[in-house]
C-alpha cells in the first residue's frame, strides 16, 4: 500500500504574482520535509498549479500535510487529495510515469473536497480516498481520517498566519518562550493566541500521528 497526494493551489488563476506563489509553497514543502522526514516522494509541481507526491503510510501524510497547511501564509491556499493504494508505475525510455489506483484514488479525493468547499464544508482542504478494492478494515480506517480532517481543517482555516505559525512551532516542540522570541511578542500573547484558536487540540494529533510514524 502506498499513499499518493495531490495538491492544488486554491484560485490560483486569481493570485497576483502565480510564479513567487510556486516557489514560496516549494519553500515551505522544502522546510516542511527537513523538520518531518517522512514523504518517499516530496510534494514536486507537475502541470500547471498541481503538486504530487508519496508517503509510505496514511499518518506520515496527514502529519506532513498539516505542516504544509500551518505554514502557508495567508494569500496562499491549497486543497489536498490522498489516495490510500496500490501505485503500478509505467517504464517509459527515459522516465517512470506514475500510475495505479492509488493516483486515481488521489484524484477523486482532490475533486471530492473541490466540492465540499463549494457547499456542506467550505473550510474542508483535505479529502482521503480508498482504492476501489481495499479491504474494509483501511476503508474504515479512510472515514474515520476524514472526519479528522475536517475538523482540523476548520481550526486552521480560522487561524491568523502568525497563530498558524505558533501551533506548526508546538508540533514541532517549540516552547512557548521560544516561539514568543522569535515573532517578538510576550509569552502570555502566545498562550492567549494559542488557546484561543484551540491549537492544543492540533498539536495533540500531531503528536499522535507522528507517534505512528515512528512505530
Amino acid at each position: 500500500m502506498t499513499v499518493v497526494v495531490i495538491v492544488d493551489i486554491v484560485a490560483s488563476r486569481r493570485l497576483a504574482d502565480r510564479a513567487a506563489a510556486q516557489r514560496r509553497l516549494a519553500e515551505v514543502i522544502a522546510q516542511v520535509d527537513a523538520d518531518l522526514p517522512v514523504a518517499t516522494q516530496s510534494l514536486t509541481a507537475t502541470v500547471g498549479d498541481e503538486l504530487q507526491g508519496e508517503y509510505p503510510r496514511l499518518h506520515d501524510a496527514l502529519a506532513s500535510l498539516l505542516l504544509v497547511r500551518l505554514a502557508l501564509p495567508d494569500d496562499i491556499d491549497c486543497r489536498f487529495g490522498v489516495g490510500v493504494g496500490e501505485v503500478r508505475p509505467i517504464a517509459l525510455d527515459d522516465r517512470t510515469v506514475p500510475e495505479g489506483p492509488a493516483w486515481w484514488a488521489a484524484r477523486t479525493a482532490v475533486e471530492a473536497v473541490e466540492r465540499m468547499q463549494q457547499r456542506a464544508a467550505p473550510f474542508a482542504r483535505t479529502w482521503i480516498a480508498a482504492a476501489e478494492g481495499e479491504d474494509s478494515a483501511m476503508v474504515d480506517t479512510v472515514a474515520v481520517a476524514n472526519a479528522y480532517t475536517l475538523a482540523r481543517d476548520q481550526l486552521v482555516s480560522a487561524m491568523s498566519e502568525r497563530t498558524r505559525r505558533l501551533t506548526a512551532g508546538r508540533c514541532l516542540g517549540w516552547s512557548q518562550r521560544e516561539l514568543a522570541e522569535r515573532e517578538g511578542i510576550s509569552q502570555s500573547a502566545v498562550s492567549q493566541a494559542l488557546a484561543a484558536a484551540g491549537s492544543a487540540a492540533l498539536v495533540e494529533g500531531f503528536a499522535v500521528l507522528t507517534r505512528g510514524a515512528r512505530a
